[in-house]
């Protein structure tokens, strides 16, 4: 993974990442009381800016922590830390925590200042072989807490299912709970059969995906049909394709599950035309505002 780009915005101020400091009794270090996004961006244009910036709203909103600056504020940092980092395509990362307070304390504190961090980084190259051949993905049991719709930055569970697949030399660990498909360990997974594409409903247990909901909206132009309901684990391993939806990556092609082949064992039809629908919709995007007007 390539290194951080050199400017980050701390707390009020731009400066050089390798620079950046904060408390030890910050409590996303201390707890994990934090939130957070990962936006990328394309030719200088964070991408999905609105459903980002809501999904972090929200999760803020479910830790009882009022978001600390505006979607306009967002708007225009988020685009300076961009150009101060050269434009172009890159990616984002916001993190919100409860901030620092003077000693380890369980209890919640209304009055504490959040901490409030941005950094960008070059967007994790695809090959195209990879688009091409589609990646290798494994099952394992879904260990992690029960409000996965909060994007916490408590992710141990996550990494260590991401460490399985690694282990396994595969991309992404498919998540299992009760019989039934949740999500990757850093992704939305869509099952398409028949020419549908199916994806289980969000809950607590599933985290908003904004490339899936942008993938089923695209469905929607396109006349691809959809449908959201419980997907069992015999369904995901009978799918003619499995999609995997990155905010960084796009939506990829699970080729192999567990040892076996998905379908064809190639990317199917339904996962190229999205991978080309993205493609035109990030330039539909180029040059709009990041806001309604």
């Amino acid at each position: 993974m390539a290194a951080p780009l050199p400017v980050c915005w701390l707390n009020g101020e731009f400066q050089p990442l390798a620079e950046a400091r904060i408390s030890p009794l910050d409590r996303g270090f201390l707890f994990g009381d934090a939130v957070y996004e990962v936006l990328p961006v394309y030719g200088g244009r964070p991408f999905l800016f609105v459903e980002h910036i809501a999904r972090l709203e929200r999760s803020l909103g479910e830790i009882r922590m009022r978001p600390p600056l505006s979607r306009a504020d967002w708007a225009g940092l988020l685009t300076e830390l961009v150009a101060r980092n050269g434009g172009g395509d890159m990616y984002l990362y916001v993190h919100v925590s409860r901030g620092a307070e003077e000693g380890r304390n369980h209890a919640l504190n209304p009055a504490l200042a959040p901490t409030v961090f941005l950094m960008a980084a070059p967007l994790p190259p695809l090959d195209p072989a990879v688009r091409d051949a589609g990646v290798s993905a494994i099952t394992a049991p879904d260990q992690r807490w029960g409000r996965c719709d909060i994007k916490s930055t408590a992710l141990l569970a996550n990494v260590l299912a991401k460490s399985l697949a690694m282990d396994a030399g595969a991309t992404e660990a498919i998540l299992l709970a009760g019989g039934r498909l949740r999500e990757g360990s850093s992704s939305s997974v869509m099952v398409v059969r028949e020419g549908t594409v199916a994806v289980p409903p969000y809950g607590p247990e599933i985290l908003p995906g904004t490339t899936r909901d942008l993938a089923l909206r695209l469905c929607a132009r396109a006349g691809i049909p959809v449908r959201v309901a419980p997907i069992s684990e015999a369904e995901l391993r009978a799918a003619d394709e499995i999609l995997l939806g990155f905010a960084t990556r796009g939506i990829l092609a699970v080729t192999r599950l567990d040892g076996a082949p998905v379908g064809s064992g190639r990317p199917g039809p339904v996962a190229l035309r999205l991978q080309a629908l993205f493609a035109a919709y990030r330039t539909e995007l180029a040059g709009t505002p990041l806001l309604p007007a």
